[in-house]
């Protein structure tokens, strides 16, 4: 049966996650509508695996899917047939033959996230469903140099959402930049080998802070060596967040036919 890898794109506004939720059957999820969307295509249910559980609200320009569909449509016109019958929030932007075994999830080795701040005194309703809006002025130049205590390995409980049960909170970041002007647009990208839940819109709540003058650039050391997540800063909205790309060894899927 062929396995496929499949890049998506989403607004998650009207989603309630990556996630089934198969105990809510009013709540919307990228997984079923996408699971849905290949059964009417093919005629065979499937189960697709997303790379990663993007909460409510929550953005995607490169989730990645991995789902094994017994289909004799060549990838460009699975494609095409699912862009057919998919919503106008979600959709397959490239389908590659995967090798046998690939899954989204256990063989990604890095994500890059993306969150957009508007910084100004006025909301900007262009930006409402993709920014998260902060009205005093943001430092950047400090929160950059907050950002560099954050570069490299460390356990990142303080900044995991409550009720989290991973094995290990220890990630890698590879890097965190801070662009824009305040005020402005601002964006924090962040790269790394993985990701705590919540831990993204934490950092970013806590370099704000930092932003507005309410937390010390350099007290970032001491937090991350507490592993206490009511030390640090709120969680940013899920609205301003986007996954930007999933990292994979060159191995991981073959050209398509």
């Amino acid at each position: 049966m062929p396995h496929f890898k499949l890049t998506l794109e989403y607004d998650g506004a009207r989603f309630a996650g990556w996630q089934s939720q198969r105990d809510r059957p009013d709540a919307r999820s990228v997984q079923e509508t996408l699971e849905a969307a290949i059964a009417r295509v093919t005629g065979h249910t499937v189960r697709v695996e997303g790379s990663g559980r993007t909460d409510a609200g929550v953005h995607a320009e490169g989730q990645v899917a991995s789902v094994s569909i017994d289909t004799d449509l060549a990838p460009e016109v699975l494609r095409r047939a699912l862009g057919g019958v998919l919503p106008r929030d979600l959709a397959v932007i490239e389908v590659a033959v995967a090798l046998p075994g690939f899954h989204a999830r256990h063989d990604a080795r890095s994500k890059r996230y993306r969150y957009r701040v508007w910084s100004g005194p006025t909301p900007s309703p262009l930006r409402r469903g993709r920014s998260h809006w902060v009205r005093t002025p943001l430092d950047l130049d400090a929160m950059r140099a907050a950002a560099e205590h954050l570069v490299g390995s460390h356990d990142f409980a303080s900044f995991q959402a409550a009720g989290s049960n991973v094995r290990s909170t220890e990630r890698s970041l590879e890097r965190v930049d801070i662009g824009g002007e305040s005020p402005g647009d601002v964006s924090f990208d962040f790269a790394g080998n993985g990701f705590l839940r919540h831990m993204v819109r934490n950092l970013v709540g806590t370099l704000l802070e930092v932003g507005t003058g309410r937390r010390d650039p350099d007290s970032l050391p001491a937090l991350l060596a507490a592993r206490d997540r009511a030390l640090a800063g709120p969680t940013a909205p899920a609205r301003g967040l986007c996954l930007v790309a999933v990292g994979y060894e060159d191995s991981a899927s073959n050209s398509n036919p």
